[in-house]
């Protein structure tokens, strides 16, 4: 015997329904090489801060920050909005000139490692890292690790919003109390 579902079962299910797609929608993210974020960077009349993410293929934390955070919704927009997003792999092969030098790829035990991502991390090999430049391509800071979408946004927005001129880290986070 079947039974009937009632109105508010059918509504219930229709908004959750509802719910799950938009709380899933992946939010496309436009990651450029490094070159392209430095032709952008030295030609736009306004140009936007770099922001790199380093990871690797290997990184299951750089996987999640992919998904959770680099997806989420109002990130993408700030970061599409403020910062040239560039994805390097830490242990990419390809040379990459930056300010007159260029940085290659070391081999090392079983992988090796790509020395402008050694220097961007300032020598600290961690994935994911994320790494702020100003808009004249100089270093901000590094970020070492897996940050969730809202912490992430906050240190964005520090680096972004320029607050950096101003405040330091421990004041704007409320860490200096």
């Amino acid at each position: 015997m079947k039974r009937k579902m009632s109105f508010s079962q059918k509504l219930f299910i229709f908004f959750l329904a509802g719910f799950i797609s938009f709380t899933s929608q992946a939010q496309d993210v436009e990651w450029l090489s490094w070159i392209e974020a430095v032709e952008l960077a030295q030609t736009d009349k306004n140009p936007k801060k770099i922001f790199i993410d380093v990871y690797t293929d290997w990184c299951g934390w750089c996987k999640k920050m992919d998904k959770d955070t680099f997806q989420n919704p109002e990130v993408a927009t700030y970061m599409a909005a403020n910062f040239y997003m560039v994805k390097m792999d830490g242990e990419g092969k390809e040379p990459i000139e930056f300010k007159g030098k260029t940085y290659n790829f070391v081999p090392s035990g079983r992988k090796g490692y790509h020395e402008f991502a050694a220097t961007l991390m300032q020598g600290r090999m961690s994935y994911p890292t994320t790494i702020f430049l100003d808009e004249q391509m100089n270093m901000l800071s590094p970020v070492p690790g897996y940050q969730k979408p809202k912490p992430f946004l906050n240190i964005a927005k520090y680096f972004g919003d320029d607050i950096y001129k101003e405040k330091d880290w421990k004041a704007y986070s409320g860490q200096g109390k």
